[in-house]
């Protein structure tokens, strides 16, 4: 069966998100995401709306301004690469296990679950 992911309008990403349309364009401008387009709408993945709410608590619970934001999504990314790599690799269970611990609580303080 084919993977079928969520494809939203500005309008209903912004309901999802809890975000005015204007900041939903505000971090697109910013480099934050790049929703796809049709020939008029913005299109948000369920990927986007993630992110999305990432930024929102960035933004609204832990205080971070654009340039923090910008670092903190670049840090996350990296993280969740590293952490995706790390469950691919051939060392044992018990050391990614190791491993993984201090990448999910960097991870849960950036609002990623």
């Amino acid at each position: 069966m084919e993977n079928i992911t969520g494809v939203y309008v500005m309008q209903v990403a912004s309901m999802l998100t809890g975000m005015h349309p204007q900041t939903l364009r505000k971090y697109e401008r910013a480099g934050f995401l790049a929703p796809s387009r049709s020939k008029t709408l913005r299109m948000y993945s369920d990927e986007d709306i993630t992110r999305l709410k990432t930024i929102k608590h960035l933004v609204d619970e832990v205080g971070l301004n654009l340039a923090g934001v910008s670092l903190a999504l670049q840090l996350r990314d990296t993280l969740l690469d590293v952490k995706q790599e790390l469950a691919s690799s051939n060392i044992s269970s018990r050391l990614k296990k190791q491993l993984a611990g201090p990448f999910d609580k960097t991870l849960k303080i950036l609002g990623t679950d």
